[in-house]
Order: C-alpha cells, then sequence, then structure tokens
C-alpha cells in the first residue's frame, strides 16, 4: 500500500461541509487540504453505480487537474426497508433546479417509508467510500460506515446533508444534534479515515 508523503492534497468536492470535517481529520498529521472548488476544478459527473466507482472517479480527475494527490469521498444513506435507497443515488435524491434541497430528500424518504408502512426501527445505514489517488494514476480505497436507524421529525442544526434524521445505534439524539466532536468518531466518513491512516499515512 503507498504511502501519502505530500504535504498538501486536494479534496476532490465542492462540499463545504466535507471540506471541514477532512481538514479536521488531516490536521494531526500536518497535512493541508484545499477543495476542488478552491481551485476551480469542475466536478466530474458522476456515472458510476457504487460508492468505489464515483470516489475513484472524482479523485483521479482531481489528481490529474491539480498535479497533487486527491482524496475523494463517494457516500450516502442506505435504508434497509427502502432496498437499500436512496445509497449511491443520495445526493440525486436531493437535486432541484436550484441545487440540492436535503429537507426535500429526507421528506421524500420518510415519505415513501410511510407509504410502504414500514416497521419500527427503521434501519439504516451511512456508507462511505474514500479514494486516494496520485497524478500516477495509482489509488487506494477504503470503505466506512455507521449504523442506525431514519426517525422523524428532522431534528438538530449541526452537520449536513441526512444528519438531522440519522440517529446512530446506541443514542437517542441525531448526527445533527451532536457536536462535530461527539458525531466524529461514530461517524462513517472517520470509519473509512481510520483505515485510510493506517494504510497511507502511519
Amino acid at each position: 500500500m503507498r504511502k501519502l508523503t505530500d504535504s498538501k492534497i486536494v479534496l476532490a468536492s465542492h462540499n463545504k461541509g466535507k471540506l471541514r470535517e477532512i481538514q479536521v481529520l488531516l490536521g494531526p498529521f500536518g497535512i493541508e487540504c484545499v477543495s476542488a472548488g478552491d481551485l476551480g476544478l469542475e466536478e466530474p459527473e458522476e456515472t458510476e453505480t457504487t460508492f468505489a466507482g464515483n470516489a475513484r472517479l472524482k479523485a483521479h480527475f482531481a489528481a490529474k487537474a491539480s498535479g497533487l494527490p486527491a482524496l475523494s469521498d463517494d457516500s450516502g444513506i442506505s435504508v434497509a426497508a427502502l432496498g437499500g435507497a436512496p445509497g449511491v443515488y443520495t445526493a440525486d435524491w436531493a437535486e432541484t433546479p436550484n441545487g440540492r434541497d436535503f429537507v426535500l430528500a429526507m421528506t421524500r424518504v420518510w415519505d415513501k417509508l410511510e407509504t410502504a408502512d414500514a416497521p419500527h426501527p427503521r434501519n439504516a445505514k451511512f456508507k462511505c467510500t474514500l479514494c486516494l489517488a496520485w497524478p500516477d494514476g495509482h489509488d487506494e480505497v477504503f470503505e466506512g460506515s455507521a449504523p442506525g436507524q431514519v426517525v422523524w421529525p428532522m431534528r438538530g442544526s449541526h452537520g449536513f446533508g441526512f444528519d438531522p434524521m440519522f440517529q446512530p445505534d446506541g443514542y437517542d439524539i441525531t448526527f445533527a444534534e451532536m457536536l462535530s466532536e461527539q458525531k466524529q468518531p461514530l461517524d462513517h466518513r472517520s470509519n473509512a479515515f481510520g483505515k485510510l491512516v493506517v494504510g497511507c499515512l502511519e
């Protein structure tokens, strides 16, 4: 497994919430992280049907465009009673003509569960795949998950995406009701990042 020796990498995302989380995770290793948006890079169309496929696509695009190692994250929420949906299409469920609306997406998920009269607890899992790619085409891929359930109504003002409706196993509050230092050890991104640390940073 290749070790990361660079002191600066690109996060292959325009998502400011993801950038904040990744910067916190990389900080202790002395690695500066800039976003693809900060560098004026476009976001490639996510045409793959798996988290790993999309993560690879985004990381290689950013690495080649920037000349720096690039870290991408493809993540989403999979709801058991919906056959794993929205899954890899999580962001698509939030798309509107005016940008992404996750309140709309969460409402859509809950409405589908209600229509299906899905039993409680309505088990769900956040999934994350990280891909670290180098400009020469090499990459390393790491997967993480966070089990829990979806709840209603939405609660909390922290976090982003589906956090206000996701209650992790063992807790009675949602990710959006947790401060970042409480959420971080539990979430799918940190789970995957821990594997990346072992593989590429230690």
